[in-house]
């Protein structure tokens, strides 16, 4: 398909924080992807869970297997488009390098660890955090920290961000990735794309996951006018289907329902809008949208998982400990930096090293963990197992 001319281009990149020369056989996007692909962050995704935690069973979703859901969905939504599928690749793959063990749970935690008793060291943002494994903590060139990821991809990478950081963020890097938050102009269409399929893929994944573990039934789900209508649709045209048949058909009807929505909505508002090319993308409204009537139904949908699911009690009590978890690790590095691994340690330890500084190296310790790291490292530094 001929890309689109407000695509993005990646012979026409704003290029990488340390100048390098192209690649021989990938664009500067495949390569970005491959990069990310390759990093330590994105095996550990392997054991960093969505709702249900690590140990909790084998086959609910992982942020792994979220990212390639997110990664398949943009792709295909972006084929249709005439968008750059690599570089929503790149971006979907690496949009969650910086949550922490524990899902939002350890998020949360780790956010109110990062305010302090008394004092204020930055707080903690999960897409930030991914800003800061691509551009800083991943360890594996000779000239410099980080990936060093094109523009493109670390600004699809940084989805949101609050003014405070951005202005940290375009003091250090000025007219780089957070200047966008503070112009408010939009990201890249692929990068608005990204952000769409995250919220697609996770409603769908959290359906099936919330009915695997026996928190959600069908017949609540019957309530859900988004999924009710496909599980209707499905029943109608196959009588005899049961089961777990029945929640699959119903979820791939409702996932191909929902991406055709955004590719009709996407391409109305782009006719719209009449952008020219990928730099006139930044000066109009959002371009990729759900239709008003599908925007409501996955709204009723989201309001229902938070309702039925990740405010379940068995949810509500299991992320309680995690947060506990994670406030006890940070407390225990913060008064014996030691503990951490050396390079984390080294950071911890310099010679009138700011409280501050101290903090960020312990909150980027945890932020990289796995759940059952995590777990283990709790039990070793008080004795007490929190999470079987």
């Amino acid at each position: 398909m001929v890309p689109a001319p407000f695509a993005s281009d990646p012979a026409r990149s704003r290029g990488r924080r340390f100048a390098e020369a192209p690649a021989p056989t990938r664009t500067e996007f495949q390569r970005d992807r491959d990069r990310i692909v390759h990093s330590t962050a994105f095996r550990r995704l392997v054991y960093k869970t969505q709702v249900f935690l690590n140990h909790e069973g084998d086959l609910f979703r992982t942020r792994l297997t979220h990212s390639l859901e997110v990664a398949q969905l943009g792709r295909s939504i972006a084929r249709s488009l005439g968008l750059n599928e690599d570089l929503v690749e790149a971006i979907a793959l690496a949009h969650d390098l910086g949550h922490t063990p524990f899902g939002h749970a350890g998020q949360d935690a780790l956010n109110d660890c990062m305010h302090g008793p008394g004092q204020e060291w930055g707080g903690f943002e999960h897409n930030l955090q991914s800003l800061r494994v691509v551009d800083h903590l991943e360890e594996r060139y000779p000239a410099w920290d980080g990936l060093n990821l094109s523009f493109e991809t670390r600004e699809g990478i940084l989805k949101h961000c609050s003014p405070v950081n951005a202005q940290k963020l375009e003091a250090a890097e000025p007219g780089g990735v957070a200047r966008r938050f503070l112009e408010h102009s939009q990201p890249s269409v692929e990068a608005q794309l990204c952000n769409l399929a995250d919220e697609i893929a996770y409603n769908a994944h959290d359906i099936d996951d919330g009915v695997r573990s026996g928190l959600i039934t069908l017949e609540q789900l019957q309530d859900v006018a988004l999924f009710e209508h496909y599980r209707a649709e499905a029943v109608r045209e196959y009588p005899a289907l049961q089961g777990r048949r029945v929640l699959y058909e119903a979820i791939r009807r409702m996932l191909s329902a929902q991406v055709y929505d955004v590719i009709a909505a996407t391409r109305e508002a782009i006719r719209a809008a009449g952008p020219l090319d990928a730099d006139a993308v930044r000066h109009v409204g959002p371009l990729v949208q759900f239709s008003t009537e599908m925007r409501d139904s996955s709204a009723s949908l989201k309001r229902f998982l938070l309702s039925n699911l990740y405010r379940h009690p068995q949810v509500v009590h299991t992320t309680g400990q995690a947060k506990q978890v994670v406030r006890e690790l940070f407390a225990a590095y913060q008064a014996e930096p030691s503990q951490m691994q050396a390079g984390f340690a080294a950071r911890a330890t310099r010679p009138d090293v700011a409280p501050a500084a101290v903090a960020r190296a312990v909150s980027d310790y945890i932020a990289g963990m796995t759940d059952r790291f995590a777990a283990r490292e709790h039990e070793r530094l008080t004795g007490r197992r929190l999470l079987a």
